[in-house]
């Protein structure tokens, strides 16, 4: 298994790094505990042009601070007031293009993801959900700002893959008041993998 590279990161089409995340090993080395999944859903989000992004016309806060860093940087945010949520920056360094880890299937570290989640046995709730997913890997908001060229998380690729035939588009979830950009195709999945979200796949 070899950790990707910064540049698959630094590359200019978020939409291709999102589509290129599917079927790449997500690994968390967290307080000595070692997780891992594979990515089944991601979704792109394209800087200061997007108005789904939380960095639409250049916003920039102590909030989202960490888009506009290096690309292979960590983005961590709070949604919701409890689920932290996990994002890879992308693209050259002030241009803040990110892609959200919506789900993952696991692979490493069950265990230790059943007693992160407080679920009493493994189900495709475990990592379905990109609040499910940081939280059965570990992350928090802490974690934002991390390289993801470094041990502590990283995203890997084992050459087992995911078919192209079988990644499919479709609208981004939860972004319905961001008008225009709610309809973009920015969403991308495995189709009929149990772990992906419950959603219209449209």
């Amino acid at each position: 298994m070899k950790k990707l590279p910064l540049e698959f990161y630094l590359r200019e089409d978020v939409l291709l790094i999102a589509r290129e995340l599917i079927g790449k090993i997500i690994v968390s080395n967290i307080n000595g505990k070692l997780t891992a999944g594979r990515i089944v859903e991601t979704e792109a989000y394209i800087g200061i042009t997007d108005r789904a992004s939380h960095s639409y016309g250049g916003k920039r806060t102590a909030r989202n601070e960490h888009m506009y860093a290096v690309a292979a940087t960590a983005y961590v945010y709070i949604c919701y007031g409890m689920h932290h949520l996990f994002n890879v920056v992308t693209n050259k360094k002030e241009i803040p293009d990110a892609v959200l880890i919506r789900a993952l299937e696991p692979v490493t570290g069950i265990d230790t993801m059943l007693k992160r989640t407080g679920k009493p046995k493994p189900d495709n709730s475990l990592t379905r959900g990109p609040g499910n997913a940081a939280k059965a890997l570990g992350i928090t908001k802490a974690n934002s700002g991390l390289s993801l060229l470094k041990n502590e998380i990283f995203i890997a690729d084992d050459n087992i893959g995911i078919p192209k035939k079988l990644i499919s588009t479709s609208r981004r979830i939860g972004v319905e008041n961001s008008g225009d950009a709610a309809l973009k195709p920015y969403r991308f999945y495995v189709s009929g993998n149990p772990y992906v979200s419950s959603y219209p796949n449209k």
